[in-house]
Protein backbone atom coordinates (compact mmCIF):
# COMPACT_ATOMS: atom_id res chain seq x y z
CA UNK A 1 0.00 0.00 0.00
CA UNK A 2 1.38 3.39 -0.99
CA UNK A 3 1.42 5.59 2.09
CA UNK A 4 3.09 9.00 1.96
CA UNK A 5 3.06 10.25 5.53
CA UNK A 6 3.77 13.95 6.13
CA UNK A 7 7.46 14.86 6.29
CA UNK A 8 9.11 16.65 9.20
CA UNK A 9 8.78 20.41 9.10
CA UNK A 10 11.28 22.05 6.77
CA UNK A 11 11.62 19.10 4.38
CA UNK A 12 8.52 19.63 2.26
CA UNK A 13 10.69 20.53 -0.75
CA UNK A 14 12.46 17.14 -0.88
CA UNK A 15 11.09 14.92 -3.63
CA UNK A 16 9.71 11.54 -2.56
CA UNK A 17 8.49 8.67 -4.70
CA UNK A 18 7.12 5.16 -4.34
CA UNK A 19 9.65 2.41 -5.09
CA UNK A 20 7.53 -0.55 -6.17
CA UNK A 21 10.49 -2.94 -6.05
CA UNK A 22 11.15 -2.19 -2.39
CA UNK A 23 7.52 -1.35 -1.59
CA UNK A 24 8.66 1.74 0.29
CA UNK A 25 8.65 5.50 -0.01
CA UNK A 26 12.04 6.91 -1.03
CA UNK A 27 13.19 10.50 -0.44
CA UNK A 28 15.68 11.66 -3.08
CA UNK A 29 18.42 13.97 -1.80
CA UNK A 30 19.99 16.20 -4.46
CA UNK A 31 23.39 17.97 -4.25
CA UNK A 32 23.22 20.67 -1.59
CA UNK A 33 20.20 19.14 0.16
CA UNK A 34 19.66 17.07 3.30
CA UNK A 35 16.72 15.14 4.71
CA UNK A 36 15.73 13.86 8.16
CA UNK A 37 13.04 11.29 8.92
CA UNK A 38 11.48 9.26 11.73
CA UNK A 39 9.47 7.17 9.28
CA UNK A 40 9.92 3.69 7.89
CA UNK A 41 11.13 5.00 4.53
CA UNK A 42 14.38 5.20 2.57
CA UNK A 43 16.65 8.09 1.64
CA UNK A 44 18.69 7.90 -1.57
CA UNK A 45 21.29 9.92 -3.42
CA UNK A 46 23.85 9.51 -6.20
CA UNK A 47 27.44 10.62 -5.57
CA UNK A 48 30.51 11.39 -7.63
CA UNK A 49 33.16 13.46 -5.86
CA UNK A 50 30.53 14.57 -3.33
CA UNK A 51 30.11 13.10 0.14
CA UNK A 52 26.93 11.87 1.78
CA UNK A 53 26.95 11.54 5.56
CA UNK A 54 24.27 9.32 7.07
CA UNK A 55 23.59 10.26 10.70
CA UNK A 56 21.25 8.21 12.88
CA UNK A 57 20.10 7.27 16.36
CA UNK A 58 18.96 3.67 16.04
CA UNK A 59 17.69 3.57 19.63
CA UNK A 60 15.15 6.30 18.92
CA UNK A 61 14.60 5.46 15.25
CA UNK A 62 15.56 8.73 13.59
CA UNK A 63 18.20 9.64 11.04
CA UNK A 64 19.08 11.66 8.00
CA UNK A 65 21.41 12.11 5.04
CA UNK A 66 23.14 15.10 3.45
CA UNK A 67 24.93 15.55 0.11
CA UNK A 68 27.70 18.14 0.00
CA UNK A 69 29.92 19.12 -2.91
CA UNK A 70 32.84 20.98 -1.30
CA UNK A 71 34.47 20.83 2.15
CA UNK A 72 33.69 24.30 3.50
CA UNK A 73 32.70 27.87 2.74
CA UNK A 74 35.63 30.28 2.94
CA UNK A 75 33.60 32.92 4.72
CA UNK A 76 30.20 33.38 6.29
CA UNK A 77 29.21 35.57 3.36
CA UNK A 78 29.19 32.55 1.05
CA UNK A 79 26.50 30.67 2.97
CA UNK A 80 23.90 32.04 5.34
CA UNK A 81 22.01 30.02 7.90
CA UNK A 82 18.63 30.93 6.44
CA UNK A 83 19.67 29.81 2.94
CA UNK A 84 19.86 26.12 3.90
CA UNK A 85 22.61 25.98 1.27
CA UNK A 86 24.35 22.75 2.11
CA UNK A 87 26.71 22.47 -0.83
CA UNK A 88 29.49 23.02 1.72
CA UNK A 89 30.45 20.29 4.16
CA UNK A 90 30.79 22.46 7.24
CA UNK A 91 27.21 23.70 6.90
CA UNK A 92 25.82 20.38 5.64
CA UNK A 93 27.10 18.52 8.70
CA UNK A 94 25.92 21.15 11.18
CA UNK A 95 22.43 21.40 9.68
CA UNK A 96 21.98 17.63 9.50
CA UNK A 97 23.13 16.89 13.05
CA UNK A 98 21.16 19.81 14.50
CA UNK A 99 17.95 18.71 12.75
CA UNK A 100 18.33 15.08 13.81
CA UNK A 101 18.82 16.15 17.44
CA UNK A 102 16.05 18.76 17.25
CA UNK A 103 13.63 16.07 16.14
CA UNK A 104 14.34 13.78 19.06
CA UNK A 105 17.71 12.05 18.66
CA UNK A 106 20.28 11.98 21.45
CA UNK A 107 23.64 13.37 20.37
CA UNK A 108 25.33 10.76 22.57
CA UNK A 109 23.67 7.99 20.52
CA UNK A 110 24.50 9.38 17.08
CA UNK A 111 26.30 7.13 14.62
CA UNK A 112 27.80 8.14 11.27
CA UNK A 113 28.34 6.42 7.94
CA UNK A 114 30.24 8.18 5.12
CA UNK A 115 30.00 7.56 1.38
CA UNK A 116 31.37 9.06 -1.84
CA UNK A 117 34.42 11.18 -2.54
CA UNK A 118 35.29 9.43 -5.79
CA UNK A 119 37.87 10.76 -8.24
CA UNK A 120 35.66 10.70 -11.30
CA UNK A 121 37.70 12.75 -13.77
CA UNK A 122 41.43 11.98 -13.56
CA UNK A 123 42.51 15.26 -15.17
CA UNK A 124 40.85 17.37 -12.46
CA UNK A 125 42.00 18.23 -8.95
CA UNK A 126 40.99 15.45 -6.58
CA UNK A 127 38.04 17.23 -5.00
CA UNK A 128 36.74 13.94 -3.67
CA UNK A 129 39.86 13.42 -1.55
CA UNK A 130 39.42 16.86 -0.02
CA UNK A 131 35.81 16.03 0.80
CA UNK A 132 36.86 12.73 2.41
CA UNK A 133 39.52 14.40 4.57
CA UNK A 134 37.05 17.05 5.69
CA UNK A 135 34.31 14.54 6.59
CA UNK A 136 36.65 12.26 8.52
CA UNK A 137 38.21 15.18 10.39
CA UNK A 138 34.79 16.60 11.24
CA UNK A 139 33.61 13.29 12.72
CA UNK A 140 36.79 13.00 14.79
CA UNK A 141 36.74 16.61 16.02
CA UNK A 142 33.08 16.37 17.02
CA UNK A 143 33.70 13.05 18.84
CA UNK A 144 31.07 11.25 16.77
CA UNK A 145 30.97 7.49 16.20
CA UNK A 146 32.05 6.55 12.67
CA UNK A 147 30.54 3.10 12.11
CA UNK A 148 31.52 2.51 8.48
CA UNK A 149 32.58 4.26 5.30
CA UNK A 150 32.88 3.56 1.60
CA UNK A 151 34.87 6.42 0.10
CA UNK A 152 37.37 7.18 -2.66
CA UNK A 153 38.08 5.19 -5.79
CA UNK A 154 37.07 6.01 -9.38
CA UNK A 155 33.37 5.12 -9.04
CA UNK A 156 30.17 7.06 -8.74
CA UNK A 157 27.91 5.54 -6.08
CA UNK A 158 24.22 5.21 -5.41
CA UNK A 159 23.45 5.16 -1.68
CA UNK A 160 20.17 3.98 -0.15
CA UNK A 161 19.78 4.61 3.59
CA UNK A 162 17.13 3.52 6.11
CA UNK A 163 17.06 6.27 8.76
CA UNK A 164 15.29 4.28 11.47
CA UNK A 165 17.79 1.41 11.56
CA UNK A 166 20.89 3.02 10.06
CA UNK A 167 21.24 0.30 7.43
CA UNK A 168 22.71 1.43 4.11
CA UNK A 169 23.19 -0.09 0.66
CA UNK A 170 25.76 1.12 -1.86
CA UNK A 171 25.99 0.42 -5.57
CA UNK A 172 29.23 1.34 -7.33
CA UNK A 173 28.53 2.55 -10.85
CA UNK A 174 30.67 3.06 -13.93
CA UNK A 175 32.54 6.36 -14.28
CA UNK A 176 30.78 9.16 -16.12
CA UNK A 177 32.46 12.00 -18.05
CA UNK A 178 31.30 15.59 -17.54
CA UNK A 179 33.02 18.97 -17.55
CA UNK A 180 32.40 20.72 -14.25
CA UNK A 181 31.81 19.65 -10.66
CA UNK A 182 28.21 20.77 -10.39
CA UNK A 183 27.23 19.68 -13.91
CA UNK A 184 28.79 16.30 -13.30
CA UNK A 185 27.03 15.74 -9.99
CA UNK A 186 23.63 16.82 -11.32
CA UNK A 187 23.98 14.68 -14.46
CA UNK A 188 24.81 11.63 -12.33
CA UNK A 189 21.34 11.82 -10.89
CA UNK A 190 19.91 11.18 -14.35
CA UNK A 191 22.58 9.23 -16.26
CA UNK A 192 23.52 6.72 -13.59
CA UNK A 193 20.00 5.86 -12.46
CA UNK A 194 19.59 3.56 -15.48
CA UNK A 195 22.45 1.36 -14.23
CA UNK A 196 20.63 0.59 -10.98
CA UNK A 197 19.83 -3.01 -11.84
CA UNK A 198 23.20 -3.86 -13.41
CA UNK A 199 25.53 -3.60 -10.41
CA UNK A 200 26.09 -5.40 -7.14
CA UNK A 201 24.89 -4.09 -3.79
CA UNK A 202 27.18 -3.72 -0.78
CA UNK A 203 25.75 -3.41 2.73
CA UNK A 204 27.16 -1.03 5.35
Amino acid sequence: MREFKPVLRGFEHVKRFWDSGRAMVVAKVLPGEFYVSKQDELISTVLGSCIAACVYDEKLGIGGMNHFMLPGAKSLREVHADDLNCRYGNWAMEYLINEVVKNGASRANLKIKLFGGGKIISSMTDIGEGNIRFAQAYVEEECLKLISQDVGGPWPRKVIFHPQSGKAQVKKLRTMHNNTIEQREVRYLHDIEAQDNKTDIELF
